[in-house]
């Protein structure tokens, strides 16, 4: 595809206008190179160049971001692989996000130098930013769905619907074969690219040359890999609300009609608590996909199909850093609200001060998968 088209003046007729008053502040890509220029949509060259103070800024929160993914994701990967445990078929889908949120934390320190450099980073670590952004974020949506449809399963159907690692692994090559379509198209350029957007130091996929074509792939993008996980996440969860306030109004009439205060023993209280927590986690971090890359997705949408001004640098930038804290909070979640990884922190990292003690009773299998 040839996209020279998406700059509307002659290459060199742009570096020379960005260039006649040095006194005035200079519009963004006045220092780039006519190959560079190529891969930058014109929009964004109209606008005068970002502050110094904002690229601080930025490179402060990638700096906070990647420590905290860093350490998050590496202790998951960690503790799930050497605890024998949180070896369970339903865990596989933990550790397959914790790959993807890693693939996002890893490219930060480009992100970090070149937001302190104040420079559009070039175009092969444009591409390599773009494709682990790419990765992170249809891979963690597709992940996601599964985790709702796993928690769904153990929840609502307790004796047939466990997860076993021949089934979680079959899910796991069905949620890599719908995400790396979408992550090589733009990267070889057989269907959209991969350019800088906002502050360009940052990449992504093109959402704003004005041609059918990137309104077809964003469009597709935006049903494929935003609305269909989203709409598994919803109604998964939503039947398991429905599951949880159904089974435990029928306890609540049975338990009336034979005038005893509880249908439950203390070990199916401990095992129902410790499932509901687990499933807790797993909706907030769901919650958190959501609200992180709804922001995002709309400006992509309102790039390919709306009012292109209202997309400055500033206001595409937020959404684009929002939608990369998901990859550093989603372990955090689960050190909060998952039984099981706390005990083998606290075993295995005392320093960090987690008293999680063990259940009552060796009797819990049935709350060794996690979301």
């Amino acid at each position: 595809m040839d996209f020279n088209r998406s700059v509307s003046r002659p290459l060199s007729q742009l570096g020379s206008s960005f260039m006649e008053n040095e006194d005035e502040l200079q519009l963004m890509g006045w220092n780039l190179t006519p190959e560079d220029l190529t891969h930058i949509p014109e929009h964004w060259l109209s606008y005068p160049e970002v502050r110094s103070l904002y690229h601080y800024i930025l490179a402060f929160a990638y700096t906070i971001l990647f420590c905290l993914g860093v350490i998050g994701n590496g202790l998951v990967l960690w503790i799930f692989c050497v605890s024998k445990p949180l070896r369970t078929p339903s865990n596989l889908f933990v550790l397959n996000l914790a790959l993807c949120d890693f693939s996002m934390v890893l490219v930060l320190p480009i992100l970090i130098y070149d937001s302190i450099d104040h420079k559009y980073p070039g175009h092969l670590q444009c591409q390599i930013f773009a494709l682990c952004g790419s990765i992170s974020g249809i891979g963690a949506g597709a992940t996601n769905a599964a985790i709702a449809y796993d928690r769904y399963s153990t929840i609502a159907k307790p004796f047939e619907g466990r997860m076993t690692y021949g089934k979680a692994l079959i899910l796991i090559i069905c949620i890599w074969t719908y995400v790396l379509p979408w992550c090589l198209f733009p990267l070889t350029e057989k269907w959209n690219r991969f350019v800088p957007e906002g502050f360009l130091t940052s990449c992504s996929f093109d959402y704003l040359t004005p041609t059918e074509e990137t309104k077809a792939f964003v469009g597709t993008m935006f049903v494929i890999c935003y609305v269909i996980p989203m709409s598994f996440i919803i109604y998964f969860y939503s039947q398991i609300v429905c599951h949880v306030f159904n089974h435990e109004k029928a306890l609540r009439e049975q338990a009336k009609k034979m005038n005893v205060e509880s249908l439950r023993s203390n070990q199916d209280a401990n095992a129902q608590s410790a499932e509901v927590r687990i499933a807790k986690a797993a909706i907030t971090i769901c919650f958190l996909f959501v609200a992180a890359w709804t922001p995002y997705a709309v400006v992509a949408m309102i790039g390919a199909f709306g009012d292109q001004s209202l997309l400055t640098p500033i206001t595409s930038m937020l959404p684009a850093v929002f939608a990369k804290t998901v990859a550093c909070f989603d372990p955090y979640v689960y050190a909060i609200s998952h039984p099981k990884y706390r005990l083998e922190l606290s075993k295995r990292v005392p320093c960090l001060g987690i008293n999680e003690k063990p259940p009552a009773t060796s009797d819990t299998q049935s709350i060794t998968t996690a979301a």
